[in-house]
């Protein structure tokens, strides 16, 4: 009976340690690229532990009726519902796993949703990358992030968002899965003055800039209507107010 408390004790901080990882943006087990990805696994970590709560809810609730309908369990019996709550509660906990989006779903039409997907499949990509290309990947984390931000006020048909599914959906996976294809005893050969894995971090600065580019079009209208309502203020209640006043 100890052991199976204690069993039930480790789930408990399985489950904890669990959610604040991913509040924590997964720092601990594997940084999480962007924010959006870490938002995906905190809701997917937060449908287990429901799932958790519900099924050792609905054992013991099941062993108590069984229990007053027979006049009581026994020792044997309590023994049994525990160890049945710990064995469902520490399946759930590791099943189902996060998904990790195929190839195909980074091309979805919904640009904001590609963001988190794509963080997703860049995490899955990581450990094939040469540590230069990781940071870059990091960083391209980061970007998304913002571009996801940017694209709440942008229509689905826009020409920037078609601009960014080409180039989130389909050039940045092209480029890391043909690398990927490449057998890693190539991959830092030199050919032509360069390696696989130079051109990959080429590849990802140029994308990286791209990125960069977009969002900087996409602020450019607020940026605008800031430094508008900044100068009518200025007017209105700053020193070329003042002045007026005293004339």
């Amino acid at each position: 009976m100890v052991d199976l408390v204690s069993q039930s004790d480790n789930i408990i901080r399985e489950a904890r340690s669990s959610l604040t990882d991913q509040r924590a943006g997964g720092r601990r087990r594997g940084a999480s690229v962007g924010r959006a990805s870490a938002a995906m696994k905190l809701r997917h970590t937060g449908r287990k532990l429901r799932n958790v709560a519900l099924a050792v809810a609905t054992i013991f609730v099941g062993a108590s009726v069984m229990g007053w309908v027979i006049g009581g369990l026994g020792p044997m019996g309590l023994l049994a519902v525990a160890g049945l709550a710990v064995v469902a509660g520490g399946f759930l906990l590791r099943y189902p796993g996060l998904k990790v989006p195929d190839r195909a779903d980074l091309n979805s039409p919904d640009v904001r949703q590609l963001v988190g997907r794509t963080e997703l499949w860049l995490e899955a990509q990581r450990p094939a990358l040469p540590p230069p290309a990781i940071k870059l990947v990091n960083a391209i984390g980061g970007q998304l992030d913002e571009l996801q931000h940017q694209l709440s006020q942008v229509d689905s048909k826009h020409p920037t968002a078609v601009q960014i599914r080409k180039l989130v959906g389909e050039d940045l996976p092209e480029m890391i899965e043909g690398y990927a294809r490449i057998p890693e005893r190539l991959r830092y050969e030199e050919a032509s003055g360069t390696t696989p894995a130079r051109q990959l971090e080429e590849g990802l600065a140029v994308i990286g800039r791209e990125i960069d580019s977009i969002n900087r079009q996409l602020a450019q209208g607020s940026l605008d209507d800031l430094a508008i309502r900044t100068r009518y203020l200025d007017y209105k209640y700053g020193d070329a107010a003042v002045d007026a006043k005293d004339i």
